[in-house]
């Protein structure tokens, strides 16, 4: 027993004997190229800490091929949350992690935890997540990681040039906007955003994002039951479809605004569509009439319509959806039949005369 156990010594002091050589070598390399990555398992500083593996299960199914690097980040990664460190040297693993996967959560959950614990400057932090923005601008991650730091600052003052420079690379980005919408509202920055919406739709009338981001806007301040923001904004897309009617995203806009009191209802504003329908037809334009006949049909009991105003106004419907099946929308053809028939079921009568037939050809 007494030989094994100095066969046993005699191969520890061996083995120590060459990490120490190995240790020498890795300090030369580096001292000769500092920007050399070195391995967590060969520096000094971290031989206090035994890397966790990852655990794929017995029988993995696909394995993933990490790099070795990868493996070697992530393993003492998982060492620090098994011993919950909360130290300098953790903190500036998770910047090699976040480097190597800046989408996973964990690690920018842990790193929050070793800011708040180690009292760090958040302004740096605030300067080390914008340039990780700037180059995964679409990374979720990233964004919420932002946006703890801005609560915890309290501080929004770089927020919407910060967002408005990401959009101008992007304008639908939509993490920018979920960003940017929550610090308009949480520090009610609402004073010049719907300039600032005008701005983009000049430059690109058909960007949904900004017109999602008006609606936002006139929702959460004037909102859309005074007369005249209705009015201003019935103009405002008018307009915006004269120059593109082909847009869908003003339509659904328009929609957007009206549905709570009913497409029909507004004074005038069949008519100004039935006019824009000679210069400027669609098949968003044929749509959004069709909605409003629909509409009209619906409000007609409550609104003591006779019976030949809605005989009248489902004829008109129905002839939209004939136009839009057989010419306008024709790749939707079954759907524009369906929605006639249904309608014609619902509201239709034997005295009816003159119905478009809309039965397929």
């Amino acid at each position: 027993m007494s030989g094994l156990k100095e066969i046993h010594t005699e191969a520890a002091l061996c083995k120590d004997d060459v990490d120490v050589e190995a240790e020498d070598r890795l300090d030369e390399d580096f001292a000769v190229d500092p920007t050399r990555y070195v391995f967590y398992r060969d520096r000094k500083e971290w031989a206090d800490l035994d890397p966790v593996p990852q655990d794929d299960g017995p029988n993995p199914v696909v394995k993933i091929a990490y790099s070795e690097k990868f493996s070697d980040v992530y393993d003492y990664f998982r060492a620090l949350l098994k011993n919950d460190e909360r130290s300098e040297r953790g903190l500036a693993l998770t910047a090699d992690a976040i480097e190597l996967n800046a989408a996973n959560y964990t690690v920018w959950h842990y790193r929050r935890v070793l800011l708040q614990a180690l009292e760090k400057d958040l302004s740096e932090e605030m300067r080390y997540i914008t340039a990780i923005i700037e180059e995964q601008p679409k990374n979720y991650q990233v964004w919420h990681h932002r946006r703890m730091v801005v609560e915890w600052l309290k501080d929004p003052s770089q927020e919407l040039d910060f967002i408005a420079d990401i959009l101008s690379q992007d304008a639908k980005n939509y993490h920018a906007w979920q960003h940017r919408q929550w610090v308009i509202q949480e520090y009610k920055l609402w004073d010049n955003e719907l300039k600032f919406v005008e701005n983009l739709l000049e430059e690109d009338v058909r960007n949904n994002s900004a017109w999602n981001q008006r609606h936002f806007v006139i929702t959460h301040t004037t909102g859309f039951s005074d007369g005249a923001t209705l009015e201003r904004e019935i103009e405002y897309c008018l307009t915006q479809i004269k120059k593109a009617p082909h847009n869908e995203s003003v339509w659904n806009y328009m929609k957007g605004m009206l549905q709570d009191r009913g497409l029909s209802s507004q004074p005038g504003l069949l008519e100004k569509i039935l006019d824009l329908k000679e210069t400027h037809c669609s098949p968003h334009l044929l749509a959004f009439l069709f909605d409003c006949y629909e509409d009209a049909l619906e409000a007609s009991s409550q609104r003591g319509n006779t019976e030949e105003e809605r005989k009248e106004t489902l004829k008109r419907a129905l002839e939209i959806c004939e136009l839009l099946a057989q010419e306008k929308d024709s790749v939707r053809k079954e759907y524009w039949l369906f929605l006639g028939r249904s309608l014609k079921g619902k509201y239709g009568s034997s005295g009816l005369r003159d119905e478009p037939n809309l039965e397929e050809n």
